[in-house]
């Protein structure tokens, strides 16, 4: 049954559209920052291991809250690594195994790439698609990832 919610149809698949390639975005992130989690070494070791913990944390909860999203508005919701990797317009680096403050780079370029990308969803789906709670949601998602691109590029400095 298709969700009465005073959106119309074609702007409801286009704001699940949206959220679809959010979902791959932060998938795609969590995989990598795992990886930074399970291949960091060096001097500030714990430190980083500790934080990259953290973060793979906050975005398993975002997957989980992005997913849920999907399915209010009454999508379907992606679940494959082949639908993650089509969507996701974050890519992986299969083989490569940077020093830490490449590993730092990486990730913090990847949440940049987000935030770009979400200051766009929210605009579209306030004022295009007729959303104000995606553009809502969206933006908590956007202050998320600016947090913790903050916080690496403070490892940087």
């Amino acid at each position: 049954m298709k969700p009465q919610i005073g959106i119309s149809e074609k702007n409801l698949n286009n704001v699940i559209s949206c959220l679809s390639t959010a979902l791959a975005n932060e998938m795609m992130l969590y995989v990598k920052t795992r990886k930074a989690h399970w291949n960091v070494a060096g001097e500030s070791f714990m430190e980083l291991h500790k934080l990259f913990e953290n973060q793979y944390k906050q975005l398993e909860e975002s997957i989980d809250e992005v997913a849920e999203r999907i399915g209010k508005l009454g999508g379907k919701t992606i679940g494959t690594m082949q639908e993650y990797c089509k969507l996701a317009t974050i890519k992986e680096t299969p083989g490569k195994y940077p020093s830490t403050k490449e590993m730092i780079k990486e990730l913090l370029k990847d949440h940049e790439t987000i935030i770009i990308q979400y200051r766009k969803d929210v605009e579209n789906c306030s004022e295009k698609y007729k959303d104000a709670g995606t553009a809502d949601f969206i933006t908590s998602l956007m202050e998320q990832h600016e947090t913790i691109a903050w916080t690496l590029r403070r490892y940087l400095r």
